[in-house]
């Protein structure tokens, strides 16, 4: 299937997702052996879900009607804690998150985050995909989920405000900047001398029209879908942290699930991870232009000041200690000496 930016970028997208409110995308209609909910936190019109429904039919089809994947986007169920919840009791069978709030319960869950690590996606996925996403695996089995294989892209943080570009690590000083509920995120802006607020995604907009915080911090393609382009004036191409979803399961939901099927299911769900990767790789190669068109204005910081910023105020020793010598020296390996 062929992803037109078109599509999946248009500004009314959002109304898209808040008219499914309480409806989840639902791929066939007989009955099911096992039907499962999947939560997210992105628009219906997001590659994530738009891959994850295909992969939901293709999945229903394989196993001749016997599992069936309802998708509720767009925070439907709840905010990302309370889905996480829901996820860990059973409440919820499938959630896709970021390893930053996920890092909450499982705390290496955070590392493919770690500020200014990844210079590309190569670099990426060859580490995700490798060593180091094998042991964040672990780290999450041991917390009684099941992780699929494959993480999905939510892509590299850029930084957005309404009063000034951000140029050099000083820029940050002072600055009233919403971050997600997320203990790297703080540490982070707290190092460059920011003032971090956590807010939840949903009343990102509101804080930003109403000046609560001055700016914040997101992939391109949640700017240009979250329309926060029209209460911020300046992108910074900071590139600050990588940020992805695991697929995650309730290990006890997983294991009623005979071998047969599971392999159906992972297997469905792992391809449409690498389908969804090349969708946001394309995405994100025409972002830019559509985000200076509604009057955005960008530039591109040099990255190499804010990494020695934040060694000088040992973040990167302070963070390896948090995640243990094992899991840091896995990500040194691949990226090159942070701390």
């Amino acid at each position: 299937m062929n992803l037109s930016r078109r599509s999946l970028l248009l500004a009314g997208s959002a109304s898209v997702a808040g008219s499914l409110v309480g409806v989840p995308l639902v791929a066939g209609a007989q009955q099911a052996e096992f039907t499962y909910k999947f939560a997210n936190n992105v628009p219906a019109t997001h590659p994530l879900n738009v891959r994850a429904t295909e992969a939901a039919a293709a999945i229903k089809a394989e196993s001749k009607g016997r599992f069936q994947i309802d998708i509720f986007p767009n925070n439907q169920l709840g905010n990302d804690t309370d889905t996480l919840s829901q996820l860990r009791s059973g409440g919820v069978e499938f959630f896709t998150m970021s390893g930053l709030i996920l890092s909450t319960l499982v705390p290496a869950a955070s590392i493919n985050n770690m500020s200014f690590a990844f210079p590309d996606y190569a670099t990426v996925w060859n580490t995700m995909d490798g060593d180091l996403g094998a042991y964040v695996r672990k780290q999450i089995a041991a917390a009684n989920l099941v992780a699929m294989d494959k993480m999905w892209d939510n892509g590299f943080r850029q930084t957005t405000t309404s009063t000034k570009p951000i140029v050099t690590p000083a820029d940050f000083k002072g600055m009233k900047l919403r971050v997600p509920p997320s203990p790297l995120h703080i540490s982070m802006f707290k190092a460059l001398e920011a003032a971090p607020t956590s807010i939840n995604f949903n009343e990102l907009y509101s804080a930003l029209q109403t000046k609560i915080v001055e700016g914040q911090e997101n992939p391109l393609v949640l700017i240009q879908i979250s329309k926060l382009y029209e209460v911020q004036k300046y992108c910074s191409l900071t590139n600050h942290m990588w940020d992805g979803f695991w697929f995650l399961a309730n290990r006890r939901a997983w294991e009623r699930v005979p071998k047969d099927l599971q392999e159906i299911v992972s297997r469905n769900l792992n391809a449409a991870a690498l389908k969804q990767r090349d969708d946001m790789a394309k995405l994100n190669s025409h972002v830019q232009q559509e985000l200076t068109a509604k009057g955005m204005i960008f530039n591109q910081p040099d990255i190499s000041a804010f990494r020695a910023k934040l060694r000088d105020a040992n973040f990167y020793s302070e963070w390896k200690g948090k995640y243990g010598n094992e899991a840091f020296g896995l990500l040194e390996r691949a990226v090159g000496k942070l701390a």
